[in-house]
């Protein structure tokens, strides 16, 4: 079933036209005694002979890839009710062990739109346990997003858990032009890989992209007039603003809870130190003053501290400064490196780059009592990032000499790998949640 369901994956983040996806989604490891659902083929009606996307095709690869769900295969459903609206025989899914059942329609309607309904039961109690109905344009784009929103409401109502299906990735490729002379790209894709847009595209570095928090911005790092500055630049319309370009070190940019300052590092006044920059008045604030070098540093979620790295120990690890009384202190103790924080959405959890040796993986450390785990069994991990509902972790590493992106749950029970089509993938950074 595995091996199926792989090729089913593969083949939706096609769907849509002509358009390819720039990552490839391989499921390396899933939840043993993953929830079984079934999503039957959605009911069609309208004057073409197919529907204009396999929603529930989508809805199948959006919940296998969470790892937390075992999708029945198509061909082994004893029947395929294709009306939400019209009696459900549960015994035919009790017999083969589904647990849950999507049921849904999709029909044309005026103007080029399209109604889909669908319909989430409890096989065993032969109750509905949620349902809702669409009305969607008919772009590609925004059907794929009407899937996924129907995945969210699925895994949200069968685990008490907000989704993150409908939410986007960006991240830095790394290829080489027909000349062979590098090239470097920002990309923002979808989170299942599909849909991959150029935001940028460079001959020199492009380092450190930054979700706005209302998911509309990025910041970053460009080098493309032969030193470092920092733009933000909006995804949809292009616009894009030099808010950094001192003297030195101009790098790290984080957006603050509230969209409003910018936490960045610069070298101007000496070693690299944390700075604030309010982003409407241009005022800047130095918040470290070490001879150590102080980087990446990341927001608390009530936008009061700042966790960052720094070697001032000796070697790098995470510590925390408050924005009023610049109070530092040292959060971790365990490993001789510790780098590169993001913290969960509800700041419970810190991930980092945790490094013992030669071998550096994706770890996550409780912030209340300091309790760390490690994840991953790879070596060269780099660049964490949450999703926006605290499941997942995406992250930067290498598989046969190539830069990847791979994802793991915080539980390290869940792991996915994104494998560019050509080139190389680096600094990955999950978008929040649509505002």
């Amino acid at each position: 079933m595995k091996v199926i369901l792989r090729s089913l994956l593969l083949l939706v983040i096609s769907l849509g036209g002509s358009a390819q996806a720039a990552l490839t989604i391989e499921i390396t490891r899933g939840v043993k005694g993953a929830m079984p659902i079934a999503i039957v083929p959605f009911g069609w009606e309208g004057a073409k002979p197919a529907a204009p996307m396999d929603v529930a095709a989508l809805v199948t690869a959006d919940l296998y890839r969470s790892g937390r769900f075992s999708p029945l295969p198509e061909h082994d459903m004893l029947s395929r009710p294709n009306d939400p609206e019209k009696r459900v025989n549960f015994k035919n899914w009790r017999v083969l062990g589904v647990e849950s059942l999507v049921v849904g329609k999709m029909r044309a309607i005026a103007n080029g739109q399209y109604e889909v309904k669908f319909i989430l039961f409890d096989v065993f109690r032969s109750t509905q346990i949620t349902g809702q109905t669409f009305i969607v344009g008919g772009k590609a784009s925004d059907l794929r997003a009407m899937a996924h929103q129907i995945s969210d409401i699925i895994y949200e109502a069968l685990l008490d858990e907000r989704g993150a299906f409908n939410t986007r990735i960006a991240y830095v490729t790394q290829s080489r032009d027909r000349a062979g002379k590098p090239r470097y790209s920002l990309q923002v894709a979808d989170a299942d890989g599909f849909g991959p847009q150029e935001i940028l595209y460079s001959s020199e570095p492009l380092m450190s992209p930054a979700w706005s928090p209302q998911g509309k911005s990025l910041a970053y790092v460009t080098f493309e007039n032969g030193r470092p500055a920092i733009y933000t630049q909006d995804i949809w319309t292009g616009k894009r603003e030099k808010v950094s370009s001192f003297r030195g070190i101009n790098g790290a940019p984080a957006w603050s809870p509230d969209g409003t300052r910018l936490a960045l590092v610069l070298s101007k006044g000496g070693s690299p130190d944390i700075y604030i920059l309010d982003l409407l008045s241009k005022k800047l604030t130095r918040l470290t003053r070490s001879y150590a070098i102080d980087t990446e540093p990341v927001w608390t979620p009530g936008g009061d501290a700042i966790v960052f790295t720094s070697d001032r120990g000796g070697k790098p690890q995470l510590y925390q400064v408050t924005l009023s009384g610049r109070q530092v202190k040292r959060l971790t103790f365990e490993g001789e490196y510790n780098a590169r924080a993001t913290l969960s959405p509800d700041g419970k959890m810190v991930a980092m780059v945790h490094g013992n040796g030669n071998q550096y993986r994706i770890a996550v450390m409780d912030m209340e009592n300091g309790a760390m785990q490690v994840l991953t069994d790879t070596t060269l991990d780099e660049s964490p990032s949450f999703a926006p509902n605290g499941s997942m972790i995406i992250y930067a590493t290498e598989s046969q000499n190539k830069g990847v992106l791979s994802a793991v749950s915080v539980d390290g029970r869940v792991r996915q790998r994104l494998i560019l089509q050509e080139g190389d993938a680096r600094e990955p950074v999950w978008s929040p949640y649509s505002r």
